[in-house]
């Protein structure tokens, strides 16, 4: 495979974590953009806001394209972990545009630098902070689906919109009383293995 093969693939995945995160904001409001829904305070508008973060490292400072308006909690000073919650006065769209703009900004990197271009992870350990342009698009795309696995959850506490897309859910067909039926029916074998 040709390195302009190899790195379309590669952003092919990519895009299709950055579109599943923002896909699952889509249809609620802002309370449920925002809130905390689990003990570490994970919530939907904090993903996309901590993924802006992680496109403008890893495509930006990493390979010395620094953004030219990175967004004011991106700063050293800033405090621990602004990057995973929004607070009231950062808008949706705001935040969201941010998002785009960082993966623009990504991919532009990406299209500028062949795949074995070496790049420089200031916050990695000492001795370890050497990564190709192919490696930084692996840990970005594994860190976005991560992420979209999480904002995956958040969504299901929410409303129950479950699965990777409107058109194709990739989760077997049942209505309310199939899934509570199915989920019951989960309990009662790990109760049973529980002993």
């Amino acid at each position: 495979m040709t390195d302009s093969g190899a790195k379309e693939d590669l952003l092919r995945y990519l895009r299709a974590g950055r579109a599943a995160l923002v896909r699952k904001l889509d249809g609620l409001g802002e309370y449920d953009i925002r809130r905390p829904l689990t003990p570490t305070g994970t919530n939907l508008l904090g993903l996309g806001k901590h993924l802006t973060g992680c496109e403008l490292g890893y495509f930006g400072t990493v390979f010395g394209r620094a953004y030219p308006h990175p967004p004011r909690w991106l700063t050293e000073d800033a405090p621990a972990n602004v990057d995973m919650w929004a607070t009231e006065d950062e808008p949706r769209a705001q935040i969201l545009g941010q998002y785009r703009e960082a993966c623009a900004h990504s991919d532009a990197t990406i299209a500028r630098l062949p795949l074995d271009a070496v790049g420089v992870a200031p916050h990695w350990p000492a001795g370890q902070r050497e990564l190709t342009l192919h490696r930084a698009l692996i840990q970005m795309t594994a860190e976005t689906h991560r992420h979209a696995g999480h904002a995956d959850l958040v969504r299901e506490l929410i409303d129950g919109a479950a699965g990777l897309r409107a058109d194709n859910t990739n989760l077997p067909e049942g209505d309310a009383r199939w899934w509570a039926e199915h989920r019951d029916r989960v309990e009662r074998a790990a109760r049973a293995a529980d002993g």
